[in-house]
């Protein structure tokens, strides 16, 4: 298993929700191409970015800023956030990135998602599927987190189980709190799909639950908070990034 360390972008700054909720966000003085030059210090071998803006809105808001520092590193991007077109894919792997999420619109039209798949290949294609649970359910919810789908995520994915290769599956409630991640759902999630590549995210705190994930089976986990406040020391993040050779810059604290 690998981290992959995010980036969260929301008004062209770099930002960590809590629990989904715009309202609860802490804001970072790095700029996103200074983070991403860092994690690729680091020894990070892929970082995932978000715009925010573009999740809830459905606009490509921070694409242009996301793009621009790319040609500064040579680590892979996997960036999300307001993809709902074959034309947005087309326009960031043009771009330079190496992988693209599909949130909302893997729910809304599996069709079209799937054609995309097939397009362009599902290497280059993760699913991301935000969740909470209600009881042992995990229940699907798009549009920035706002809106409760009403479906499963084992239903959502049924669409996909022969087409795709990488799903991303974000715990809600356990995002930005530094509570540790949900690895129950985690361990049923490789259960019932194990031929899929999955990334975990929300609620890392410490190597334990990096360790944690891996004993569950997923192939990655994401982090944001724990890594931008320097939580995990260097030492005990090593054994999960893969270039990591050498202390990397250290990063600025974080303001709300």
């Amino acid at each position: 298993m690998q981290l992959i360390p995010a980036i969260d972008i929301a008004g062209g700054r770099c930002v960590r929700l809590f629990q989904g909720d715009f309202s609860q966000s802490t804001h970072y003085e790095p700029t996103p191409a200074a983070l991403l030059g860092s994690y690729g210090a680091l020894g990070a071998r892929w970082v995932h970015i978000v715009d925010l803006d573009g999740a809830r809105d459905g606009l490509r808001s921070q694409h242009s800023l996301i793009t621009a520092s790319l040609p500064l590193t040579s680590i892979h991007v996997q960036v999300g956030g307001g993809v709902r077109s074959g034309a947005d894919i087309e326009h960031l792997l043009s771009a330079g990135v190496a992988r693209v999420v599909i949130g909302s619109t893997a729910l809304d039209r599996p069709r079209d998602v799937i054609r995309w798949i097939q397009e362009f290949g599902a290497q280059r294609i993760c699913l991301a599927f935000d969740v909470r649970s209600a009881g042992r359910v995990p229940e699907v919810r798009t549009r920035g987190w706002a809106i409760a789908s009403g479906v499963s995520l084992w239903e959502a994915l049924a669409p996909y189980r022969h087409h795709a290769c990488h799903v991303l599956c974000t715990d809600i409630a356990r995002d930005g709190t530094l509570l540790g991640p949900n690895v129950a759902l985690y361990r049923e999630a490789v259960t019932r799909f194990p031929q899929l590549s999955w990334q975990a995210s929300g609620g890392v705190r410490n190597a334990g639950d990096l360790q944690a994930l891996s004993e569950a089976g997923v192939s990655a986990a994401i982090s944001g908070k724990a890594l931008l406040e320097q939580r995990i020391p260097l030492t005990e993040l090593q054994p999960y990034l893969p270039d990591a050779s050498s202390p990397a810059s250290t990063f600025a604290t974080a303001r709300s």
